[in-house]
């Protein structure tokens, strides 16, 4: 661009000239010669030429990699940006990606929190069902090893009765008795009076 700048310099120059030359050759036939505004059209056109050389020169050998230059930078900052343009999306996307796999891990807490308080309820539910089934079947346990025991010591004690009944009537008497057939009329004795005591109750 630039290049193409000064060789419009040039032109405009080379262009000038013609005119710079018109004006000297009628300013001559006025008579004023050696003016402050007089152009000296020799000087001129050698400057042009110079100036024309000059431009080919810096045009081929220095414009040309100072422009290379230029633009391999502009290239590089362009890249650069481009780079940097993608890295930020990148660095948006794993953002994202980070706020999202926040979210399921927060999401995922508060599920195991859940579901351990409702497995610490369930847990303690079955414990609970459980220590009243084994205090229930304790007592029943209980009561049936009372009733037994009961049920054992009535018949001692039926037992006791009989023999002291019938010792009882073996000194009144002065004799002594069957004690096969006397047994079992106080044994159905006591029962019936057992069996009377337990309707009673």
């Amino acid at each position: 661009m630039r290049a193409s700048r000064m060789l419009t310099t040039a032109l405009v120059f080379a262009a000038a000239s013609p005119v710079a030359l018109w004006a000297q050759e009628h300013g001559g036939e006025g008579g004023s010669g050696g003016g402050l505004f007089d152009i000296n059209v020799g000087l001129s056109l050698w400057t042009l030429f110079v100036f024309a050389g000059l431009v080919f020169i810096l045009g081929k050998f220095a414009w040309g990699p100072i422009l290379a230059a230029v633009e391999a930078r502009e290239n590089a900052i362009q890249g650069a940006i481009d780079e940097a343009a993608k890295r930020n999306a990148e660095a948006a996307k794993l953002l994202e990606e980070h706020r999202q796999q926040l979210a399921d891990a927060r999401r995922q807490a508060s599920e195991f929190m859940a579901e351990g308080k409702s497995a610490g309820e369930r847990v303690r539910k079955e414990i609970e069902e459980k220590a009243r089934i084994e205090g229930q079947a304790i007592v029943d346990r209980a009561r049936q090893e009372i009733q037994r025991e009961r049920d054992a010591a009535l018949d001692m004690m039926r037992k006791e009765s009989v023999e002291l009944a019938m010792a009882a009537a073996s000194h009144l008497i002065h004799q002594n008795l069957d004690q096969s057939k006397d047994r079992q009329l106080v044994e159905r004795f006591i029962s019936d009076m057992d069996g009377s005591e337990g309707a009673q109750a």
